[in-house]
């Protein structure tokens, strides 16, 4: 090939190249360019749900472009995730994640997404306690006084979480399993449908994130009897923790983080990361979250990635341990 010819072939290469470079520059400083949809991978009324709207709405006041919730349940957050993982990477789908995106991967014998490879890290939003509620009619002010209650009748109680290998469900089944006590669990697709079930009765008890259950707690739907938190959570002051209540190996805290497909560029994430921080660490919206139940944390995108890491070992030990298992 002469020089000049091989001059010629790159000067026509970077001519095709230079638009797509110009045009990927523009879209990211003019990010958003359309409504952002973010998914959360429960039914309304749960503790992502009611964490991810009010963030919703000042990310849409802050850049400028709608951003709304699309709540996609089932599959214990399997269904929604699996949507988000194939969104396309450009920062327009961001996936507000639960606990269970780092447990289902253990907990199910195929999920339709990689944990480590389909996603971004942005931020770890928030950590969630876990909370042990009753139906205001069931005869227990105490965890010891439910405890005697259930085993004063066997087979009569039964009790909700937001689904399977759920934070809230692993904690009933070391309150279950370490009190040996008879209690037959009943799965749900979210935490509002399982609170939903407690306050009606139909299943008398509950393990739901302390956040679904404050705004119920409040209307005296339910009774909140202990947190699994190491401390008592500023949302329920009275309330006491699982260790203060006698009972401090049952204990655990679940979150919500922020994630976008793999492959979305780092001015993007770095973008969203920023503004998410923001939003949570504001006066009126940390007051909000934490009246709500929820701690809030604002991690790097490097601290969120370690800790899911973290957590996938952690989990899988668990149900391997617990032999809890899903199709």
């Amino acid at each position: 090939m002469t020089l000049i010819r091989r001059q010629f072939l790159q000067s026509m290469a970077t001519a095709f190249v230079m638009p797509a470079v110009s045009s990927l520059a523009w879209t990211q400083s003019n990010y958003p360019l359309r409504p952002v949809r973010v998914i959360v991978p429960f039914p309304p009324g749960g503790a992502g749900d009611i964490f991810a709207r009010p963030v919703v709405q000042k990310l849409s006041e802050r850049l400028g472009k709608p951003f709304y919730v699309d709540n996609i349940g089932g599959a214990g957050g399997n269904a929604g995730t699996a949507q988000a993982a194939k969104a396309s990477p450009d920062g327009h789908t961001l996936l507000f994640a639960f606990g269970s995106y780092a447990v289902n991967p253990s907990l199910y014998a195929r999920v339709p997404y990689d944990p480590i490879k389909d996603f971004e890290p942005v931020t770890l939003a928030v950590a969630i306690t876990t909370a042990l509620v009753v139906n205001p009619s069931v005869p227990a002010k105490t965890v010891e006084e439910l405890i005697d209650v259930i085993k004063s009748n066997p087979g009569k109680y039964s009790f909700a979480s937001p689904g399977l290998g759920t934070q809230p469900h692993l904690t009933g089944e070391q309150f279950r399993l370490s009190l040996a006590l008879d209690l037959v669990h009943v799965p749900f697709t979210g935490a509002g449908p399982s609170n939903a079930s407690v306050v009606a009765g139909h299943t008398q008890i509950g393990f739901s994130t302390l956040a679904a259950a404050v705004p119920l707690v409040a209307d005296g739907k339910l009774r909140v009897l202990a947190v699994t938190s190491k401390t008592r959570s500023q949302a329920l002051p009275d309330v006491p923790t699982m260790s203060e209540s006698g009972y401090p190996y049952i204990a655990g805290d679940s979150w919500i983080g922020v994630l976008v497909p793999t492959k979305t560029p780092k001015s993007i994430v770095d973008m969203l990361h920023r503004e998410v921080v923001q939003i949570i660490a504001e006066q009126d919206m940390r007051a909000r979250l934490v009246t709500l139940g929820y701690e809030p944390v604002g991690s790097t995108p490097e601290e969120f990635a370690k800790l899911i890491k973290a957590e996938l070992e952690t989990w899988s030990k668990v149900i391997q341990a617990a032999n809890i298992k899903m199709p």
